[in-house]
């Protein structure tokens, strides 16, 4: 450093010199009041040093940042972006796995009558054919599924299997123009058939006289006639009551209980071991009130 400032070199009195300079300047410093002005103009000086020191830095960060590696903002740009389309899928998995989750808990409250037995079972496929009203279900004959089990919902009957193999079955929805069943209104007691209509949302009574005790919002449930269906599971509920001029029978609608375009999560009825129906019985080509 002394060479940088003094390039002809700096001989022994000179050093001297200064350092006796130096001692003095700072005993007059601390012993008088001589220096402050001087002193207050070298701190005004330094502070201004290091504002402009401080300024010069952060130009030259904002320079690196936005100028000088345009490219890393663009990459950390579509990082970013990349994280939060990862994070919003799993928030759906999250919905989709509590709306699982609430069906599972509504299916344990259709708890199963006396002398019978549940079994899960998850939709898996939907049938391609828009005028068959069918899904298949990944139970089979290895759990012990036979041909007629009725399949509910956590809210109602949803249909009854019609073919079995090992590991699947498919069953055929109570909304199929070609399924019946024997159904009861809940407190009157009244007995009669409904039919499927092709639309997940309606059902209709066959053969109601205009004498029968029946009105809208009448709960409908299985009747168990015919031993097809056990008794008392939810079917659905009359909407609509009407009677065209020259008919002997009322038209009654019905919306169906059970969701039968949306659940997955269902359930498999086993009736008691002497209930089961014998070997016998086959699925129904036409399933109709006088196959139940």
């Amino acid at each position: 450093m002394a060479r940088r400032f003094f390039p002809r070199g700096l001989s022994a009195p000179r050093l001297l010199l200064l350092v006796a300079l130096a001692v003095g300047l700072m005993v007059v410093d601390e012993h008088t009041s001589w220096l402050s002005p001087a002193r207050g103009w070298l701190e005004s000086l330094g502070h201004g040093l290091v504002r402009v020191v401080g300024v010069t830095g952060r130009v030259a960060d904002w320079t690196q940042t936005h100028l000088l590696a345009p490219g890393a903002v663009v990459t950390e740009n579509e990082q970013l972006q990349a994280e939060v389309l990862v994070l919003r899928g799993q928030l759906q998995q999250l919905a989709a796995l509590s709306a699982e989750n609430t069906q599972l808990r509504a299916l344990l409250n259709a708890a199963p009558r006396p002398g019978q037995r549940l079994l899960l079972t998850e939709l898996i496929s939907v049938s391609a054919n828009p005028t068959r009203h069918q899904i298949h279900i990944d139970r089979g004959t290895a759990d012990g599924v036979f041909v007629g089990q009725a399949v509910l919902d956590a809210a109602g009957l949803m249909g009854q299997v019609i073919e079995v193999g090992e590991r699947r079955a498919t069953v055929l929805l109570i909304s199929d123009e070609r399924h019946a069943l024997p159904v009861s209104a809940v407190g009157s007691e009244v007995r009669t058939i409904a039919e499927g209509t092709g639309d997940y949302r309606r059902l209709r009574l066959r053969h109601v006289p205009p004498t029968l005790d029946l009105a809208v919002k009448d709960r409908l449930v299985t009747s168990g006639a015919g031993g097809r269906f056990p008794p008392g599971y939810a079917v659905g509920q009359v909407t609509a009551i009407t009677q065209q001029r020259g008919q002997a029978f009322l038209e009654v609608a019905v919306e169906p209980a059970a969701r039968l375009d949306r659940s997955r999560q269902l359930l498999l009825v086993f009736p008691e071991p002497a209930a089961t129906l014998p070997e016998s019985v086959e699925a129904p080509a036409e399933p109709t009130a006088s196959q139940e």
